[in-house]
């Protein structure tokens, strides 16, 4: 199974018993085709960087989903042709999770304390004693 985050944008005509429907309703589509919704991350209404479709502010929303390719096309599809989401994207970083593990596991690595060698006894031989 991969990893996808799935970033919506909704409009902010928007009530949000509607919008809490429409999340239920993408979660049940994700479960249709065999995924799994980790995460749901509700950012609530913000201001938009610049109009978008006559709108100034939006509802932002974050899912993180765990599935395959078809769950996430079916997602799409029905976020083209859902009127009041205005924007989405798609990324998959279940690698990018792995390579920040593997980053995170070589920095704990690093910041142990190192024990230093125990020192080696000095023997003196005969060859190193001065001469009288």
């Amino acid at each position: 199974m991969r990893t996808y985050e799935v970033v919506f944008v909704a409009a902010p005509t928007l009530t949000s018993e509607e919008l809490d429907a429409f999340i239920a309703h993408t979660q049940t589509v994700i479960e249709g085709k065999n995924g799994k919704v980790i995460k749901v991350d509700n950012w609530g209404k913000r201001s938009l960087a610049y109009k978008i479709k006559r709108f100034r502010d939006a509802y932002y929303v974050v899912l993180t989903i765990e599935g395959d390719g078809a769950g996430i096309a079916e997602l799409e599809r029905r976020f083209r042709v859902t009127d009041y989401v205005i924007r989405f994207l798609s990324v998959r970083i279940d690698e990018d999770l792995k390579r920040s593990e593997k980053i995170k596991a070589v920095r704990q690595r690093k910041s142990r304390p190192q024990t230093a060698p125990a020192p080696q006894p000095v023997v003196e031989t005969e060859a190193a004693q001065p001469q009288q």
